[in-house]
């Protein structure tokens, strides 16, 4: 007898604890007795009876749409017409008061979709599952618990009608570490969370999750309020514990009473989604009479405005308009309102809107501002005071102003009173919801000496030009081979203008390919602000300018005129409105590559500026900051924490190079915002730290094998799983050194040549058990993750392929220098094809396009386009070979693939054996029917997977 908890024993306990709490155990064998159940369920909700016949109406509603539509078919009534012809409003959720639902638990309900899956515990609310719980026994790693829930979305999810589409949270446990995430198949295992007490102290074991997250209460609660429909991905997301005890604290403050506060939540943690969350909670309380949820200008970027439309329609215009503002101050269908510091100072400063605006000076107004530790909300504070004195104002900040980096500035307690919740920078690494900092320190000449920080000295040419070369040097192995951007910040304008004409001229010289865009402000506030280190406001330019701000408005000019040439656009930046559309335009390229499929010829390499885009804006994929200015404090945390948001496994950490000493600085800064000890918590350590961990790990390594070739020798299963986890280690760190600028693989105690050959063998295993049903999957292997997300890379599909096909081929007849960037693109593709795994059974149709159609086609030609064409033409004739092959009727066997693929649904073996042209003897039936299913699953995964949008 094992000594340690089982799987089923796990599951027991979970189900008893469950039952404990008031949920009812069912027993539901089959999809017929789901949906019986949901009738009796749906029936004992809504306090009748449905017959079959309604039922059958009531069924066919639920069966539509796509797993985001289901959400919002949760969340709405249906209108039914019964039997009789009376009209009836079917509720499947009670959203307003979310106790009053029924509450039943089942587990091992089985599906039959691409292949049949059982589910461990499953947790149904008015009969459709809402919460699906997958358990691992102890010592199995918890992504494979979300491995599996993959596997089920994949294979059965949209069996049974899609019922289970409907499931709104996902928890995954081995008992000691538990997480929770929302129903979204976009999402990395890093998008997981885990729940923690009010004081962020985690709640790991499965016992005590389930008594706080899984009582019942409390999961209705965060469906019906903690879910959020993000409307423009059209996926689910679901607050984080710290997310929803700040939205709570702020709710009961204003149920209670009239008393301010403000929130202390991490950079990057997801502010501004919990103040916007918290401002739609105070819409549901009648006494408050407008909600102004008040974001910087700078912020309020063309998503964003998009977002928090979606969120609550017409809630943002997104207009400079100042009238508009008033329009909705005065129109009382419109509770909640976005809108900007600066119209709304606009607003309550000039006297010819007050009338508008009178009838709400005297009434329960609630102001809750995104990123308050700016100086101008605090500038703003006194203003809407006295304009309205029954306001109740919050705050949320990453980066509260204390009295240490006031500089002659309010404190963030002066304006907003207490506290309500705290999640620091140091919790916000705990729970992996942002990355660490890697910083590197770049000396150049006698730049330590005090004598020298001077800004002549700073700014000097050729410092300026040491600086641009070590980048270029660099930023391939920074930015992982441009697979993310980076921003370089500089003291001031006049260094940010020899920066760029210093990367323009070694461009032009041949020297790199980096795209280097551009921008800063030209408003006449020409005091330098480098000197304190503190990031100041973004003054956008108005379309009065003195002649310093027109000088500098024409060297924009120029570049702006660089930034068209490059992207073949029209941006312009002579008038204010015009500076404004740029400066949003050059936000939405920085962040292209957080978009699928991402063109690389499309996105920005480096953004060069002095202040601009250092604090409030987010790109998941920029993951380097060249830093060539002084920064302190606040502005230092917030600049560094343009780089750490968390994306994958291969970005591992921010990227910090700083071309001067912010030691200091930078462990101020940390003393102020976590703790004086924290440095080691929040930034990694240095190259030799890792360095000798990874010799002790590859030193591992070769105690188990001494050659990539000594693998194919390794006696048994355990062996082989022993090998995996070291060179997994050993990926881990080799990830994380490679982004160190002193990193030279050639130095390494496993030589390149080694890694790559150890590296095939290890995906070949990887490979082979991917292959392998998972019932036969040695017990060695049992919940191994392979992380194959540090070796292929996710963006890294046909469409991807053909993006890079598209711009190798505009270079064809561009001259020498065209034909040297062919010659770049031929040899990325063609590796990428060697490399990556997910391309693995495509590789020979993208190789045979690339040899066969490819040299036929000119500059005009539309690439993915004839593309698409050969792969239909291929994918054709695969599935004509195979049907052939088996000997398969032609409608029923498309009959068979359409159903594979769209309903999700496996086929009985009698479906297979009806569209066999002879029929196997009794014997080989089983292996028969199999080896079509199999065939055409594999088939699906070759064409139609992994493939990315061919028409885009």
């Amino acid at each position: 007898m094992s000594s340690y908890q089982s799987e089923s024993q796990l599951e027991d306990a979970l189900i008893q604890r469950l039952q404990g709490k008031g949920w009812e155990k069912v027993n539901l064998a089959s999809e017929d007795d789901l949906w019986k159940n949901v009738q009796s369920q749906l029936g004992k909700h809504n306090n009748t009876t449905f017959s079959d016949a309604e039922f059958k109406r009531i069924r066919n509603h639920l069966e539509k749409g796509s797993l985001f539509e289901k959400a919002h078919i949760l969340r709405d009534r249906f209108h039914l017409t019964r039997d009789d012809e009376t009209s009836f409003y079917v509720e499947f959720f009670n959203t307003e008061h979310w106790c009053r639902n029924e509450y039943q638990v089942a587990t091992q309900i089985g599906i039959n979709g691409r292949r049949k899956n059982r589910y461990d515990v499953t947790l149904l609310v008015n009969g459709i599952p809402l919460c699906q719980i997958e358990l691992k026994r102890r010592g199995i790693e918890l992504k494979a618990a979300f491995d599996q829930i993959n596997r089920y979305q994949k294979d059965s999810f949209t069996a049974a009608g899609g019922l289970f589409q409907y499931v709104q949270i996902f928890v995954i446990s081995n008992g000691v570490n538990t997480r929770y995430y929302a129903n979204n198949r976009h999402q990395s295992f890093a998008q997981t969370f885990t729940w923690a007490d009010v004081d962020n102290k985690a709640i790991n074991r499965l016992d005590a999750f389930t008594d706080l997250f899984l009582e019942k209460c409390h999961l209705s609660k965060m469906i019906a309020k903690y879910i959020v429909l993000h409307q423009s991905d059209r996926i689910l997301m679901v607050l984080r514990s710290y997310q929803y005890y700040a939205a709570e604290k702020i709710t009961e403050r204003v149920q209670l009473g009239r008393e301010n506060g403000y929130i202390w939540h991490a950079t990057g943690s997801g502010k501004t989604l919990t103040s916007f969350k918290a401002a739609q909670n105070l819409m549901e309380i009648p006494k408050v009479k407008k909600i102004l949820f008040v974001v910087d200008r700078a912020d309020l970027d063309h998503q964003t405005v998009k977002e928090y439309n979606h969120f609550q329609p017409d809630s943002v215009d997104g207009t400079d308009d100042t009238k508009s503002l008033v329009k909705q101050f005065a129109n009382p269908n419109v509770k909640l309102i976005v809108t900007t510091i600066q119209k709304l100072n606009n607003a309550i400063s000039s006297t010819r809107h007050h009338k508008a605006m009178d009838a709400l000076r005297k009434e329960r107004v609630v102001f809750i501002f995104d990123e308050c530790h700016r100086s101008q909300f605090g500038d703003a504070h006194k203003r809407i005071v006295d304009f309205f004195p029954a306001a109740q104002m919050f705050g949320f900040t990453g980066t509260p102003i204390f009295a240490d980096n006031a500089v002659k500035r309010r404190t963030t307690k002066d304006l907003f009173s207490e506290c309500l919740h705290k999640y620091v920078v140091t919790d916000a690494i705990r729970d992996e919801n942002v990355l660490r900092f890697a910083v590197e320190y770049i000396q150049h000449t006698d730049e330590a000496a005090k004598e020298h920080r001077s800004k002549e000295f700073f700014e000097h040419p050729d410092r300026i030009a040491t600086i641009t070369d070590w980048v270029i040097q660099n930023h391939h192995k920074k930015s992982r081979g441009k697979q993310f951007g980076a921003i370089m910040c500089v003291g001031s304008v006049d260094a940010l203008l020899q920066y760029y004409e210093c990367f323009d001229a070694k461009r032009k010289a041949g020297e790199h390919d980096l795209k280097i865009a551009s921008i800063f402000t030209y408003a006449a506030n020409e005091e330098d602000p480098d000197a304190d280190g503190l990031i100041p406001e973004t003054h956008f330019p108005s379309d009065s300018t003195s002649s310093v701000s027109m000088l500098k408005r024409d060297r924009l000019v120029e570049i702006v005129n660089d930034y068209n040439a490059l992207y073949g656009v029209k941006e312009s930046v002579l008038d204010g409105k015009g500076f404004y559309n740029y400066y949003r335009a050059v936000a939405n390229r920085v962040k292209f590559r957080d978009y699928k499929p991402f063109d690389p010829e499309q996105g920005v390499d480096i953004l060069l500026v002095v202040n601009m885009f250092l604090t409030g804006f987010d790109a998941k994929t920029v993951n380097t900051l060249y830093v060539d200015k002084n920064l302190k404090y606040h502005g230092l945390i917030q600049a560094f924490s343009r780089t750490n948001r968390i994306l994958n496994l291969e970005k591992s950490q921010g990227n910090i190079v700083c071309f001067r000493d912010l030691k200091e600085a930078t462990d101020d800064a940390i003393a102020l915002f976590a703790n004086k000890n924290a440095r080691e918590e929040i930034i990694v350590g240095s190259y030799d730290e890792h360095l000798a961990k990874f010799e002790a790990a590859a030193a591992d390594l070769f105690t188990i094998v001494q050659t990539p070739d000594a693998v194919d020798d390794l006696p048994d299963e355990n062996a082989q799983a022993a090998f995996v986890k070291a060179f997994r280690d050993l990926i881990r760190i080799r990830n994380v050194l490679a982004t160190f600028s002193e990193f030279d693989e050639t130095t390494l105690p496993v030589s390149p040549q080694d890694f790559e050959d150890f590296k095939s063998k290890y995906v070949d295993m990887a490979h082979r058990l991917s292959q392998t049903d998972e019932e036969q999957v040695p017990p060695a292997f049992d919940g191994i993750d392979f992380e194959l997300e540090l070796i292929r890379r996710d963006d890294i599909n046909v469409s991807y392929i053909i993006a890079l096909l598209t711009s190798m081929n505009l270079m064809e007849g561009e001259g020498d220098d065209g034909k040297k960037k062919v010659k770049q693109y031929r040899k990325q593709i063609f590796e990428l094809l060697q490399s990556e795994v997910s391309l693995r059974g495509k590789r020979p149709y993208i190789e045979k396009f690339i040899d066969q159609r490819l040299p036929l086609l000119g500059a005009e030609d539309d690439i993915r386009q004839t593309f698409a064409d050969f792969w239909s033409e291929e994918r054709s004739q695969a599935f004509k070979d195979f049907e052939d092959e088996h000997g398969l009727k032609h409608l029923e066997f498309q009959a068979l693939v359409s159903q594979m693929m769209f309903s999700g649904k496996q086929p009985l073996a009698d479906e297979v054996m009806n569209a066999l042209k002879d029929k196997p003897s009794i014997l080989l039936r089983r292996k028969k029917v199999e080896a079509v299913i199999s065939g055409i699953n594999a088939l699906v995964e070759v064409f139609d997977e992994n493939i990315g949008e061919m028409d885009e």
